[in-house]
C-alpha cells in the first residue's frame, strides 16, 4: 500500500464489528484498488494508526489501497473536494469538514446502509451530526472520527481560583458528573473581569477563523438566538439576539483588546504563554502546552461550557466520510469507512491523536483515554461530553445548511458583537446583520 500525503500543518501551529446492509464481497466490482483522502492530522502520529487500520483492513479484503492525507491548511482539502465534485473523479472516499456533506448531497453516495447498524452498534449520534450529515431519511456521510472535536473551555485551575474564587476541578471532577448547577454566563463573565483585574484576562477570539465563530455560536444558542430560522426566515431582529450582543458587549470590555483580530493559533499562543486563565479549545493547546511549557499544562482542566437561560451548549465539529457516487469501488469504500466505524478502529484514533479526535457515537465518549490522559490526570476527562451536560452545536444552526455556512465562514456573529462593543447603535448592527443575511438567503 502506498501512502502519501499532500502537505501538513505543523503540531505547533495548534498544538467488535457489525455487517453491513450489503456485506463487501470480494470480487470483480469489489476488490482491485480503492483510493482514499484522508484529512492530514495536527497531531504528530496521528495519521499512523489510521494508516494502520486501512492495511488491516486492505489485508484482509486483498484491496489494494493508496491514501493521501491532505491539510486543511491553505484550504487545501476544501479545494480538492470541491475539484473533485466538479471533475466528477477522485478519491473512492473522501474526508469532509462540516458543511461539505450537505453542499455536495447530490454527488454523495448515500450511506443510510452504513449508519443505521453502526447507530444500532455503537448508540445514537448526536443532532449536529445529523444536522449536518443527513438530509431527510437519507445519510450522506459516515462520521468520523479523526478531526471531529468540542472546542470548549480549557482553563488554569491555579488562576481561576486565585483571581475568581473558581475551583474548576471541584466543579467538573475527573471520573464524576459535573457539579456546575452554578456555572452560567453571568458566573462567566464575573470571572472574565476578575481574571481581567488580575492581569491574566480570558483568551476568547472574535476573529472570523472557526475557533471565534465556535465559540459565539455556542453562547448565542445559550441565549436561544438565531440569526436565520430552520425554515430560513431571518430572524436577526430579534430579542434573544439583542442579549447575546449585549452579553458580549460587557464580555469583550474584560478581553485582551486585539482579539478581533486573532485566528485559530492566537489562543493557543495565549494559553502556552501563560498571560490567560481561559480559552476555547480542544485539547491541542493543552498538547503544546505539555511540550512547550509543561508548567502551565500542569495547571489545565478541560471542562464544560457556561450555561445561558436557553442551556448549556457546546461547539463541537464533526469531520465525515465520504465516498462519491461516481466512485469506481463503492462497495469496498463503504467496507473501509464500516472498519473504521468500529469502536476498537476508534479508540485506537483516540489514543493516537492524545484524546483529540472525538467519535460522534454516544457509546463511544468514555474510552480510558480521557480519563488517564495528563498532566494533570483527567485533564480530559469531560472533553467528551460523557455525562450528557451541554447539547453539542454548530455555530449558525438551524438555518438552512446553505444559508448556515455563509453565516459561519463569513464571521457574520464575530462581526455583529465587535461592530456594537465599538459603539454602534444596536438597531444599526441588527440591519447591517439583515442586509447580510438577506443576500445569503437569495443565492
Amino acid at each position: 500500500m502506498a501512502t502519501t500525503r499532500l502537505s501538513r500543518r505543523t503540531f505547533h501551529t495548534l498544538a467488535a464489528g457489525t455487517a453491513l446492509a450489503a456485506p463487501f464481497v470480494r470480487g470483480a466490482h469489489a476488490a482491485g484498488k480503492l483510493s482514499i483522502g484522508f484529512w492530514d492530522h495536527w497531531v504528530p502520529g496521528a495519521n499512523k494508526a489510521t494508516t494502520d487500520l486501512v492495511n488491516e483492513w486492505a489485508a484482509k479484503e486483498k484491496v489494494e489501497v493508496q491514501i493521501d492525507y491532505i491539510t486543511s491548511q491553505g484550504n487545501k482539502l476544501l479545494l480538492t473536494v470541491q475539484a473533485e465534485a466538479q471533475a466528477r473523479s477522485g478519491h473512492d472516499i473522501i474526508a469532509m469538514a462540516t458543511w461539505w456533506p450537505a453542499e455536495h448531497a447530490e454527488r454523495l453516495e448515500p450511506v443510510t446502509d452504513l449508519m443505521e447498524p453502526l447507530i444500532k452498534q455503537n448508540g445514537a449520534v448526536n443532532a449536529t451530526v445529523e444536522y449536518l450529515g443527513k438530509q431527510g431519511s437519507k445519510w450522506l456521510a459516515v462520521p468520523a472520527t479523526a478531526g471531529s472535536q468540542m472546542k470548549g473551555p480549557c482553563s488554569r485551575i491555579d488562576l481561576l481560583k486565585q483571581h475568581a474564587g473558581i475551583d474548576i476541578q471541584a466543579m467538573y471532577p475527573a471520573g464524576e458528573a459535573p457539579k456546575a448547577d452554578a456555572w452560567n454566563l453571568e458566573t462567566f463573565l464575573k470571572a472574565a473581569e476578575a481574571c481581567h483585574k488580575g492581569g491574566v484576562p480570558f483568551g476568547i477570539g472574535l476573529g472570523i477563523t472557526s475557533d471565534s465563530v465556535d465559540t459565539i455560536g455556542a453562547i448565542f444558542h445559550g441565549f436561544g438566538a438565531q440569526l436565520v430560522d430552520a425554515k430560513g426566515n431571518i430572524t436577526a431582529k430579534s430579542d434573544p439576539v439583542r442579549q447575546a450582543l449585549d452579553y458580549y458587549k460587557r464580555l469583550l470590555a474584560f478581553l485582551p483588546s486585539d482579539v478581533p483580530a486573532w485566528d485559530d493559533a492566537s489562543n493557543n499562543k495565549w494559553l502556552v504563554s501563560g498571560r490567560g486563565a481561559l480559552v476555547m479549545n480542544p485539547p491541542s493547546a493543552w498538547a503544546v502546552a505539555k511540550r512547550d511549557a509543561p508548567q502551565i499544562a500542569e495547571q489545565c482542566w478541560t471542562h464544560g461550557m457556561p450555561a445561558g437561560p436557553k442551556g448549556r451548549f457546546g461547539p463541537f465539529l464533526p469531520f465525515f466520510w465520504g465516498t462519491w457516487a461516481f466512485g469506481k469501488n463503492k462497495a469496498a469504500a463503504k467496507s473501509l469507512i464500516n472498519h473504521l466505524s468500529q469502536p476498537a478502529a476508534a479508540e485506537k484514533m483516540v489514543i493516537a491523536s492524545g484524546g483529540y479526535d472525538l467519535p460522534s457515537f454516544a457509546n463511544l465518549t468514555t474510552f480510558k483515554t480521557w480519563a488517564e490522559e495528563g498532566p494533570p490526570k483527567g485533564t480530559l476527562y469531560h472533553y467528551p461530553n460523557p455525562h450528557n451536560h451541554q447539547v453539542l452545536s454548530i455555530a449558525a444552526a438551524p438555518a438552512p445548511p446553505k444559508i448556515a455556512v455563509q453565516i459561519y465562514t463569513q464571521g457574520i456573529m464575530t462581526k455583529m458583537a465587535v461592530r456594537h462593543f465599538q459603539g454602534e447603535a444596536m438597531e444599526k448592527t441588527l440591519a447591517w446583520a439583515t442586509s447580510e443575511l438577506e443576500g445569503f438567503t437569495r443565492t
